[in-house]
Parts: structure tokens; sequence; C-alpha cells
């Protein structure tokens, strides 16, 4: 039922199996009063459609604005119930949902139509939603014309989704949920994503100009489709998500961005276990993965733009202390690794250095200069180590070593998923168990907090990207938080 021109389209064949990992999941009992019943969403099949996007801009004050972002989503769901128990599960489960999601004082109104019931829920602020409940089937989303689109391919008088040639992997087995994101999906989410950069790149209208236009450039020029799986494991939730690349760009980044043979763990040893993100890069010539990548940038983007690109590249190393990236990889060897906390100035690299003395003449003078910004090991095993950033958090790198506190320390479920990926990131989510307790159930109190721990591996092939998730929550936590209150 599903319209054949979704940009996105998410389903699961049952909600039930798919929100209990998360209720189960260690940070999810800490942070919440208890586990909610899912028994009423048990064998409830569902699937999301988003139709389309829309923008709006509030006006802060003078001189700031906030864009903000709609989806037109439709939610298509079987409850293979009788229609009295649909009616009731809309009016009930749905509509306190419905109620919780718009802050309270909701107004539902019911009219028969077309054989079922049509339902309208009006909030305070003005803002409603919208279903359509016939049989076992509930039809809901925030707009009208959405439904109607889902309605049509019912009555068969429009191509359904499932007509349009796509592969999707349906979820079957331990596979909780599954997903695409079309071509023309690519190309809207990528002019979302470059406005909102853009809002966020300073006050310089010239800056968000230029963010705006370039990074959607970027993104539909590399990506052109998306697919997802998520299954359940023991090791939490295993999300496999896929990007589909251009042709030309697929089998070059197959080649210089792929994982090198030799894997030198050692740099773990000096990731801190409470970081934010820990990332190792495993390149089999670091200096010839990035040339590409830049390389492949200027093919995507008109010239004016690609010679500003090029000419900004070192930004990206500037937060570590590196003033010249370029002549730092072809310094050091395979293996890289970058220590992230909360603040964006809180950030370190380790590196080995293949000529201790050449790197140095790319570190930025004024951070060589500062009292324990740069470190050399002399260490057994870790000769010719280098780290460089802030000095406070290259003396937690070293502390980290010494203590044995340290990303190598983890628990296996966090090593490596599979063998040697290109890009590999330890990470701490602080965020999502407390905000899936307030939308799932009730937090424990105000103050709980419950963390959780993930590791995303990142490989590349002649087709294009696999990004790899295990995590306690998955996409699906990440999606179903999208939905909080303060979002």
């Amino acid at each position: 039922m599903a319209p054949a021109d979704s940009l996105i389209y998410l389903e699961t064949n049952d909600i039930a199996a798919t929100l209990q990992p998360l209720i189960d999941s260690n940070a999810f009992v800490e942070a919440a009063k208890a586990k909610p019943d899912l028994s009423a969403l048990k064998g409830v099949q569902l699937a999301i459609v988003v139709t389309g996007f829309e923008a709006s801009e509030e006006q802060v004050n003078d001189a700031n604005s906030v864009l903000n972002f709609k989806a037109h989503f439709v939610a298509i769901a079987d409850t293979h119930a009788w229609q009295w128990q649909t009616n009731s599960f809309a009016e009930n489960q749905l509509g306190e949902f419905v109620n919780k999601m718009y802050g309270g004082g909701v107004q539902l109104d019911t009219v028969p139509k077309n054989g079922g019931t049509e339902y309208v829920w009006s909030a305070e602020d003005g803002r409603k939603a919208y279903a359509f409940v016939v049989g076992s089937l509930i039809i809901f989303g925030n707009d009208d014309s959405a439904i109607e689109k889902v309605q049509a391919v019912r009555r068969g008088e429009s191509p359904a989704f499932a007509q349009n040639g796509k592969e999707l992997t349906r979820a079957a087995g331990e596979t909780i949920a599954a997903g695409y994101v079309s071509t023309d999906g690519i190309a809207q989410l990528s002019n979302i994503l470059g406005a909102q950069r853009a809002k966020e790149s300073g006050e310089e209208a010239e800056v968000q100009s230029f963010v705006a236009r370039v990074l959607p450039q970027l993104l539909r020029g590399a990506v052109t489709e998306a697919t997802w799986t998520a299954q359940r494991t023991e090791q939490g939730i295993d999300d496999r998500l896929f990007l589909k690349l251009n042709g030309d760009i697929a089998p070059i980044f197959n080649e210089t961005l792929a994982a090198a043979e030799n894997d030198d763990t050692s740099l773990l040893d000096l990731a801190p276990s409470d970081a934010a993100t820990v990332t190792r890069y495993s390149f089999k010539d670091p200096q010839i993965a990035w040339r590409s990548v830049l390389l492949a940038v200027q093919k995507m983007i008109d010239p004016e733009s690609a010679k500003i690109v090029v000419a900004l590249s070192n930004s990206f190393f500037e937060p570590y202390g590196i003033k010249d990236g370029e002549g730092f990889l072809g310094a050091v060897s395979s293996n890289i690794v970058t220590v992230k906390y909360e603040d964006e100035d809180d950030v370190a690299v380790i590196a080995r250095a293949k000529d201790q003395r050449g790197l140095a003449s790319f570190v930025d003078p004024d951070v060589a200069k500062s009292p324990g910004s740069v470190i050399q090991m002399t260490e057994s095993g870790f000769e010719n180590i280098s780290l460089i950033g802030n000095a406070e958090i290259v003396a937690k790198c070293t502390q980290a070593h010494q203590s044995g506190k340290n990303i190598s320390k983890q628990p296996p479920a966090f090593k490596s998923l599979d063998s040697r990926p290109s890009i590999q990131t330890y990470g701490i989510d602080r965020d999502t168990a407390v905000i899936l307790a307030d939308i799932l159930n009730e937090r424990k109190s105000d103050s709980v907090t419950s963390s959780s721990r993930y590791v995303v591996e990142t490989r590349f092939n002649s087709r294009g990207m696999e990004r790899r998730l295990v995590s306690e929550f998955g996409l699906i936590g990440s999606i179903i938080s999208l939905l909080s209150n303060n979002e």
C-alpha cells in the first residue's frame, strides 16, 4: 500500500519484536521506571512511508532564526484484529501516543467514511494528526493528503512501492526491521542536511551560502540510494546500512579506501575508554586515501567551489594541531586513531610515525610549543608513536595507557565485529536511554542518567559503502528518539 514514489520506506513484521530489544537493554532498565507492556503490539505489522518534506523558519530574534523540517509521513499498520479492536487501539493506544507527543490537551474528532472511520487529533498549538481505520488496517500520519496517496494505492488507482523494482530485504527471522531510501529521498535529505549545516557553520552569510550549496551537491553526487536492515543479536541490535555510491566513485574508493593488511592495535591502548568517540582509520596508504576523497569531491561540484574545498581541506586537521594534513598522512603508518570528548576542542590524534622528524614538521608550531600538546613515546612496543592535540586530552591518553582504562580493555562485544574494517568507531551514547524512557514509559527521576556503548565499522566495495552499527538501541532507537518533544 506504500506509494511507488515514496522517498523513504521502513517496515517491520512485528512491532513488539522490534521494540523488545530496546526495553530489554541494560541502559533502558537503568533509565525507565518499568518496561512498557508490548502485548497490544504483538504481531502488528508496520510500514512507515515518508512522502515529502516541508521546511519552515522560526525567527528567534532580529539576528537569529531556527530552521524546522517536517516530514510528511504515513504509518500503515495491520493489527490482524477485528475492526472494533482496531478502532479501540486507534482511540486509546494511538490516541494516548498522539496526546503525549503533542504535549497534552489533544482533541479527537471521528467521522464514518468509506466503510471505515476517520480520526483527526487536534493539538492546542494547531498541529494535527490523522488516521483511517478499516478492517484490521490503521493508516496514520501527519498529512491527510499523504494518507490519501496510500488509499489510492490500496484502491488500485496508483502504483505500489512493491512494483517499482527496488530490492528490499524483508523483515523475517532475526531481522526485526528493514528500510530503503530512494534517489529522490537522498536528494531531499541532502538539501535538508545542507541547510542545517549551513545554519551551524557560523554567522557569515558567504560561509552559510557555500555550505548550503556544496554539501547537497556532494551527497547527491556520491550516494544514489540506501538500504538498511536491523537484526537482534547477542551483542545488541546489528544495523547494516548500505549506501550505493556513484558508479565512477565506488570502484575508486574500493581500491584507495581499502583496509590495511597490518592491524596496529597498540594505538588503541592509548585511547581512553571514557571518550565520547574513538575512531581508528586503517588504510593501505592514508595519503592516497585522502587524495582520492579530495579528487572525488572536486569531480562532484563546480570548479570554483572545488578550489575552495581544496584550499580549506587542512581545516579538517586543524583541531588536532596539524597544519598540513596531506603531509601528516604521508609521514605516518597505515593506522591512525582519533579521540574526541563532548567539547569539539577536546580532541587528540594518535599515530605511529614513519619519519618522526618529518612528522614534527607538519605540526602547528603553536601547538608544538604548548606544553603537553605533543608527546613522542619511546616505550618498547610503542616506539615512534606520537600523540598530538589538546594537552588535557593527550594527558588522558597517556593515563589510559598507564591505568589500563582504554578501549583495548573493553568487553569482546566491542572488539572488531568483522575482519579489518577501513574505519572503526567506538562510542558512548549518553542520551538515547533517557529519551526512550520518556517516550516508551517514564524515566525513574529527572536526574537519572544512563549510558551505553556502541561500535560502528565502515567498509567499501565495488558498489558502495557499508556501515555496520552494533548498539543497544540501534537506528530504531534513534528514529524513535526523534519523536521526543525536545526535537
